[in-house]
């Protein structure tokens, strides 16, 4: 089974190194990579000291002649991609090195044949110093588990079978954030998700430029045009299931606007979360963070850095 990874870049030749020897190092063959520049300063090939070989079936280079955005680059790398299965990699996330042989080997073998596959992940700080690792569960319905608040994560954390692309479409380059998460909810139409629990992915927090928590997009784009595109599909499956999207939403913006300091959005938001499911503990605890003022909103922005261990 033949695997594209796709690594979208930008201006960050140091990091984007060891992201493509995180790839060399894949226990599976055959690997196609895709890099695809999006409009970089200085062009990433020319800084970079690589070429494929026995390792990678194939190696190319991509580049924008205007900068697009991620969502885009990873749209370039699906439509360059000749693989069985795509695979997506930040350029400052890592893989361990059996990553891609667990994925196939889940996608070969788990009975379900799954069109998505989602591993655990580990973030670290600048000096490798473990903050947290999150472990990913679901079962067999996965549009269920995504209303319940479960995620199969970044773009670096899961891979899909190409040939459901055609059907679910591709990532939406409208949405300045959540396009992972929007993505997943179009996947989710189209059969199962298998996880596996292990952290085989390593996501590195340091003083390296990353996506913001740009609180204003998510409220102004990406929440509306959420609902607009996925309210309907979820309210046929009832009253119920309508009501925990809308509080699922609500709850992560709600927790965009407390750790970017809008305490009285957050406060507004996490109440209309709960009005819609009141029997949700981590709105719950995030509401009780929202009014408890300047104290709770250091604990969310930690809660978002990785200190605390994952909370449900």
């Amino acid at each position: 089974m033949l695997v594209s990874v796709i690594i979208p870049t930008y201006g960050r030749p140091d990091l984007l190194s060891d992201a493509i020897e995180s790839v060399r190092a894949q226990t599976h063959d055959p690997v196609e990579l895709v890099v695809v520049d999006d409009h970089s300063p200085v062009p990433v090939e020319s800084e970079l000291d690589v070429a494929a070989g026995d390792d990678l079936r194939r190696l190319r280079f991509v580049r924008h002649d205007e900068n697009r955005g991620a969502n885009a680059a990873r749209n370039t790398g699906i439509r360059a991609a000749e693989g069985d299965v795509l695979a997506f990699l930040d350029d400052d996330d890592v893989w361990k090195p059996t990553f891609v042989e667990r994925v196939v080997g889940a996608f070969e073998t788990v009975p379900s044949e799954p069109n998505v596959v989602t591993t655990g992940v580990e973030s670290v700080d600048g000096n490798g110093e473990l903050l947290s690792v999150i472990r990913p569960s679901f079962g067999d319905d996965p549009l269920d588990d995504l209303l319940a608040g479960e995620l199969a994560g970044s773009f670096s954390r899961f891979a899909v079978r190409a040939s459901v692309v055609e059907a679910a479409g591709l990532p939406d380059e409208r949405f300045p954030c959540w396009q992972d998460w929007e993505w997943q909810f179009r996947l989710a139409r189209h059969g199962a998700f298998h996880a596996i629990p292990d952290a085989l992915v390593v996501h590195r927090i340091g003083d390296h430029d990353q996506i913001t928590d740009d609180y204003e997009a998510r409220r102004d784009v990406a929440y509306p045009l959420f609902l607009e595109k996925h309210r309907d599909h979820v309210a046929e499956r009832g009253r119920w299931a309508e009501r925990r999207f809308l509080a699922l939403l609500s709850r992560s913006l709600g927790q965009s606007a407390l750790r970017n300091g809008y305490r009285g959005e957050a406060v507004r938001l996490l109440a209309a979360s709960l009005r819609w499911n009141p029997l949700a503990p981590r709105t719950l605890l995030f509401f009780g963070f929202a009014v408890a003022g300047r104290s709770g909103l250091e604990t969310a922005r930690s809660v978002k850095q990785g200190v605390v261990r994952r909370l449900h």
